[in-house]
């Protein structure tokens, strides 16, 4: 989930003092109206309005139960609920006497608390936390051996790999990333600890108290964790731009695969984000060095926020503009098909485009909402399917289905059939006896035939006994014979 999905502690407080602010505006303009009023009004027996530290409550008419709508200010709350307090027939607000303060019934306000709804949304986080371990566990283990088959074999040494091998390098970093993330903030003590502090926060009736997170997970470690997710995450998705410029470049200008431009690619991959993160991390440092920078804090979000949806935005259009005109070359040949190159171009844009883009762009532009809603369950199903698996079909894709991949892994296969195939004859040559091969078998054979032409039929049946235990094996002659028959 992305780090950025919800309120900080910063965020939720500056809101309450907005809305304290707002309440005690106009509770002092009702007031203000009442002593200009007739005396009658101002002798009004109802519940004065006020605010509780949580919710602005208005007038209440005496012995009358006064319902106020769950306010959308607080973020854990169920904002389809309401709020209650009951109006005395004297004009005062009932009391809770076991702890001596107003009674309100937050009972709806509070059904994101409850057990049931809390069992519900483990329910939903337990099955997305599964889905994109597995998935990025499958693209971690392929991308590793996609990289060692590009490195390995030097017939494959070239530009258009040299930038797969980098895209396969930031995948690699977003899932360990990941991981680490994972294993830092999210730990079943620190989960467990954290909803202890959630549920005693909301009995006090106030936000998160100060302090309580940071000794959990807000030291320098974590902030590092935090930024390198951050990170990597960018440069994964500027790579992803990276394939998509090159492929263009090949289809309209064809400069970039000259490889002096490679250093230009890295740049882009690693140098950029590198540059916004690291004044996000300058600024979320200065201006609010709180928590563990795992949640947002205000607008600075953007700074990393923008550049990575402009990269995914261009690399959209990339793959809009290279459909077009592969299809426009389509349609105007007359035989209507495309020559090899053409259809290997189209293959490739069609197959790994939509991988490098195009579903980032479905829910790019919706805001994070409640995680109880369907249309937010859907769309965190979506991006944990395809985000997790992403880097498995890349590798699949770029590497194991790519055809000089697989003729340099025969050849290797074959050459290794032929050096065990080699080592098994020698095996079996030593064990049946002493013989000689290659160069000096074939010769010795030739010799030793020609004098046994030269002795006459006498030799026949010494011939018999020439025939060693080898002799299936071609170019193969006893050595004794070699010593005692070819010697001068």
């Amino acid at each position: 989930v992305d780090p950025d999905d919800v309120l900080t502690k910063e965020e939720q407080i500056y809101l309450l003092v907005q809305a304290k602010e707002k309440c005690q505006r106009d509770i002092k303009a009702q007031q203000e109206k009442i002593k200009g009023s007739i005396p009658s009004l101002s002798m009004d027996t109802s519940c004065l309005p006020e605010w509780d530290g949580i919710i602005c409550w208005p007038k209440g008419s005496p012995s009358q139960e006064v319902s106020v709508p769950c306010p959308d200010y607080i973020y854990d709350f169920n904002h389809k609920g309401h709020a209650y307090r009951y109006c005395s027939a004297y004009g005062t607000w009932a009391m809770a006497l076991s702890i001596n303060k107003t009674w309100a019934n937050y009972t709806e306000c509070a059904l994101l608390f409850s057990s049931e709804s809390r069992s519900r949304e483990k329910e939903v986080f337990d099955r997305l936390h599964m889905m994109y371990t597995v998935g990025y566990s499958i693209s971690l283990g392929s991308l590793i051996i996609a990289i060692c088959i590009l490195s390995y074999f030097k017939r494959l040494h070239c530009t258009r790999n040299y930038i797969h091998i980098h895209l396969f390098t930031s995948f690699i970093c977003r899932a360990v990333s990941i991981f680490v993330k994972d294993m830092v903030l999210y730990s079943d003590t620190l989960a467990s600890e954290m909803e202890k502090m959630r549920e005693d926060d909301f009995k006090a009736e106030m936000g998160p108290s100060p302090g309580q997170r940071s000794h959990l997970a807000s030291g320098v470690g974590c902030k590092v964790v935090v930024t390198l997710f951050l990170y990597f995450l960018a440069t994964n998705h500027y790579w992803i731009l990276v394939e998509g410029l090159y492929l263009h470049s090949l289809i309209f200008m064809a400069f970039l695969s000259n490889k002096n431009y490679l250093w230009v690619l890295i740049i882009i991959g690693w140098g950029l984000p590198a540059v916004f993160v690291s004044v996000w991390t300058s600024v979320r440092a200065s201006l609010a060095d709180t928590e563990c920078w795992d949640l947002s804090a205000g607008n600075m979000k953007w700074i990393y926020q923008v550049p990575i949806l402009a990269a995914i935005v261009v690399n959209f259009f990339l793959f809009l503009n290279i459909v077009r005109v592969l299809a426009s070359k389509l349609w105007e040949t007359n035989t209507g098909k495309l020559d090899p190159r053409q259809q290997k171009l189209l293959k490739s844009t069609l197959v790994l485009m939509p991988l490098f883009g195009v579903h980032y762009v479905v829910f790019m532009a919706m805001p994070y909402t409640e995680v109880s809603g369907l249309l937010w369950q859907i769309q965190m199903h979506y991006e944990m399917l395809f985000n997790s698996s992403q880097g498995f079909f890349v590798a699949f894709i770029y590497c194991f289905c790519n055809g000089e991949v697989q003729a340099e892994i025969k050849k290797a296969h074959f050459r290794r059939s032929l050096a065990l195939d080699f080592k098994q004859k020698a095996r079996a040559t030593s064990a049946a006896g002493s013989c000689c091969y290659g160069g000096l078998a074939s010769h010795a054979t030739t010799s030793f035939s020609m004098s046994l032409m030269g002795r006459g039929a006498g030799s026949t049946q010494q011939r018999g006994l020439l025939l060693p235990a080898c002799a299936s094996l071609p170019g193969y002659i006893p050595s004794s014979f070699a010593s005692d028959n070819f010697l001068p």
